[in-house]
């Protein structure tokens, strides 16, 4: 997307920065990434609503059933939920689920996902393949090239 002149800020939740370090992100994004709605105050602004308010478009990619859960919920427990609810309404959120397809197929995950889409979340499905764990199914995250397509449709 920063090809594209977007500029990128990287909100990550204390299990993402476990599994990829933020600096990875600051790298590749070339701004700060933020990890924790009580961040050092540094320009005096609530970072929550201030991230959501410049915010043309949230991606959540990729979204754990966690994440999925915590959204249907209506829950905002850490920087990335509380942002999502702070954009909800002024951007749209874009959620790139993947997970072992057996937590994708569980039937409390499918319907929170219905109740995202009917509270205007869009999703780019998950694909199946191979996955870490070995399993084969649908939970892939989607290939960079379909989720860029809607990043570029929701962004025209």
């Amino acid at each position: 997307m920063m090809d594209l002149g977007a500029e990128v800020h990287c909100l990550l939740t204390p299990n993402a920065a476990q599994f990829v370090t933020p600096l990875t992100f600051q790298v590749l994004s070339r701004n700060p990434v933020h990890l924790d709605t009580f961040e050092p105050v540094t320009n005096w602004n609530v970072k929550h609503v201030s991230l959501a308010e410049s915010a043309d478009l949230v991606v959540i990619c990729p979204a754990t059933a966690n994440v999925l859960g915590k959204l249907a919920g209506g829950l905002a427990d850490n920087l990335l939920t509380s942002v999502i609810m702070a954009a909800a309404k002024t951007a749209p959120v874009l959620i790139c689920p993947a997970m072992n397809p057996r937590m994708w197929e569980n039937p409390i995950v499918q319907a929170n996902v219905e109740k995202l889409k009917e509270r205007g979340y869009q999703f780019v499905e998950p694909g199946e393949g191979k996955m870490a764990c070995d399993d084969w199914g649908r939970g892939r995250l989607a290939e960079p090239s379909e989720i860029l397509a809607e990043l570029k449709q929701l962004l025209a």
